[in-house]
């Protein structure tokens, strides 16, 4: 389960790109409402200039009246909404671009003439101070309240001309830019933020997968990869995490093994006089048997106690059985031996226990077969443990093995795997009689028989849950037994990847 996140990158980066656009749109909106009438004045004021200059060239070219020097003038005054007029000293108009209220035009050029001619008076009719000639300046008309800039004076032939344009037009298009800058700054902010949701999803999605693979991995599970291709940075942090995973994998396995050694070499020294002991008295006492056995049917055919070949064969078969049982029952004591001497080294690796007991059941398939005995499983999905896979597979080797041999009734093996907190414990369950109550403390003692007939009509040796023991304990897991009404079940643990 993945730990809450608390300040998602994807909320984040939808978050911050509604901020920029936000921002943006809020710089645009103030930059357009500061600066763009100023600009736009600047931009009128070059234009009744550029005006004045082709007024000014016609003039002393004497081409005012000059027909394409009219249409000219009129298609610039058109796009550029000015109004021009020229007169005469007789006060005669020379020409003319006027596209609104022309008298007022007319008359407000006659005042600036006046006004000029008797040095700055004021009328009552205009109550303005009168700028110099040939000043671009602003002025309001009292009447309609319009904001112009106008410029009026003299050519270079002395004709009195007079330039003005409407301020108004710039006030209402900052007007509508801002309204419509902020209608299209909403709608960017909204669509720019469900986009940026969607579109960072390329970009959590693999560092959510690699955060999934980290926190497995602090679980020791190194089963995951990251199996992204991109050729960024995530895709360089994909790489690294997975060199990390093989890496902690490998040093954990050393580490297990390592401290699994040291375990077992602190109760080597003190347990091994006490096995030797133990373990010349058993084997003393096991082989006395067999090896009596041998001797005396070996005495037997040289005193020639039966002369008939039948009765030969017979002898032989024994001596031969005996023999067979007893390098068994050596090769088991052997590996004993090693195992508790601490001779026999345990590699801890990690490994699937489902496919290990699986692989062994279809090995053991025939001899289940011949034996009638029905094998039960339910377990598929892949478990991971730690240990040393060989000496776990003689683990369940032995239990499997007891258990064809003594069972009975419904002649039924269920093998289980159960998994509790950080261990999986498997279990081998046959159908028969239950193990009496005083044996089950001494079935782990080497060469302990619970029915010593039946063991020895099978070649048991008595070793095979010592052995069981010693794997166990070398590899610190537990183990056991337990007794049902209509069998017995012998246990193992191992720990959970």
């Amino acid at each position: 389960m993945h730990r809450m996140v608390k300040f998602s990158i994807r909320r984040q980066f939808a978050t911050i790109t509604i901020g920029l656009l936000v921002g943006t749109i809020l710089a645009c909106w103030f930059i357009n409402n500061t600066f763009l009438e100023s600009y736009y004045e600047m931009e009128k004021a070059e234009v009744v200039e550029e005006a004045y200059q082709r007024l000014n060239t016609a003039a002393a070219s004497g081409t005012l009246g000059n027909e394409d020097f009219i249409q000219d003038m009129g298609r610039f005054a058109f796009i550029s909404n000015i109004n021009v007029e020229v007169i005469d000293a007789d006060s005669r108009i020379v020409y003319a671009a006027v596209f609104n209220n022309g008298e007022e035009l007319s008359r407000r050029l006659l005042h600036y003439i006046i006004s000029y001619a008797i040095d700055n008076t004021f009328s009552e009719e205009f109550s303005e101070e009168i700028p110099g000639p040939n000043t671009i300046f602003k002025y309001v008309d009292g009447r309609t309240k319009t904001e112009y800039l106008e410029m009026y004076g003299q050519l270079d032939n002395n004709y009195w001309f007079i330039i003005n344009t409407t301020m108004e037009s710039i006030q209402e298009s900052v007007r509508i830019a801002n309204r419509f800058l902020a209608y299209i700054g909403v709608a960017a902010a909204l669509v720019g933020g469900i986009l940026m949701w969607f579109m960072s999803k390329r970009v959590t999605d693999p560092v959510l997968e690699l955060a999934e693979i980290s926190e497995r991995m602090t679980h020791l599970d190194f089963e995951a990869k990251y199996q992204g291709e991109e050729k960024n940075e995530i895709g360089l942090l994909g790489s690294n995490i997975n060199y990390l995973s093989e890496s902690l994998e490998k040093t954990v396995s050393e580490l297990k093994t390592a401290n699994n050694e040291l375990q077992k070499d602190i109760e080597k020294k003190e347990q091994i006089d006490e096995m030797r002991k133990e373990f010349l008295a058993n084997v003393s006492h096991e082989l006395k048997t067999p090896i009596a056995l041998i001797q005396g049917y070996a005495e037997g055919l040289r005193e020639g106690v039966s002369d008939d070949p039948e009765s030969r064969d017979f002898y032989c078969e024994v001596i031969m059985d005996e023999a067979g049982k007893m390098n068994t029952m050596v090769q088991k004591l052997l590996t004993l031996n090693q195992l508790e001497f601490g001779n026999d080294k345990i590699s801890m690796e990690r490994f699937d226990i489902v496919e290990m007991i699986q692989t062994y059941l279809q090995s053991a398939e025939i001899l289940t077969r011949q034996s009638e005995i029905t094998v039960k499983m339910e377990q598929s999905e892949p478990i991971y443990v730690w240990g040393d896979a060989f000496k776990t597979e003689e683990v369940f080797m032995n239990y499997f093995t007891n258990a064809v041999h003594y069972c009975q009734g419904e002649r039924l093996i269920h093998v289980t795997i159960e998994q509790t907190d950080d261990r999986a414990r498997v279990g081998v369950f046959n159908t028969g009689e239950p193990i009496p109550e005083e044996s089950l403390s001494h079935l782990w003692e080497k060469f302990y028989k619970v029915d010593k007939a039946r063991t020895r009509e099978y070649g048991g040796s008595g070793v095979g849950l010592s052995i069981v023991k010693a794997i166990m304990e070398s590899m610190n897991q537990s183990y056991g037994v337990q007794n049902f009404s209509d069998g017995v079940m012998f246990w193992f643990t191992l720990e959970l990847v």
